[in-house]
């Protein structure tokens, strides 16, 4: 009868301690190999994103005229201003140097008063969305 009671005792132990070493085994180490142009991808992706909030955004039109003093006014820009990338955007018949990428009005404020002291004429404005 003890012999009974025994092995009736010691069997929900032992299947205890065998599921719970099963359970322990399942642990494991996942790697994960992707392409590495899938890193690319999801930058450009960001950037695409990110052009086409622009309209969203708040800019500073530092010169609109001919293309020559365009460039001129670019460079000009450039070495005063390293922080705020200018591009060139031509709309008939002007070419414009537009500067910065403000997410803010004040942003733009700010930085609208540091470039007026070297180009008066300056403004803020918000690009028109483009049609496709």
């Amino acid at each position: 009868m003890n012999s009974l009671k025994t092995k009736l005792t010691l069997l929900p132990v032992l299947t205890l301690l065998l599921t719970s070493t099963i359970s322990f085994s399942q642990e494991g180490h996942v790697s994960l190999n992707q392409d590495q142009n899938i890193a690319v991808l999801l930058d450009l992706k960001k950037e695409m994103n990110k052009n086409e909030h622009d309209s969203d955004r708040y800019k500073i039109q530092i010169y609109s005229g001919n293309r020559s003093a365009a460039q001129n006014a670019k460079a000009d820009f450039n070495q005063s201003f390293s922080e705020w990338n200018p591009s060139i955007e031509y709309e008939t018949p002007n070419f414009k140097i537009w500067a910065g990428n403000f997410t803010t009005r004040l942003e733009a404020d700010r930085a609208l008063k540091k470039i007026k002291k070297k180009f008066p004429s300056a403004f803020i404005f918000k690009p028109k969305k483009e049609k496709n």
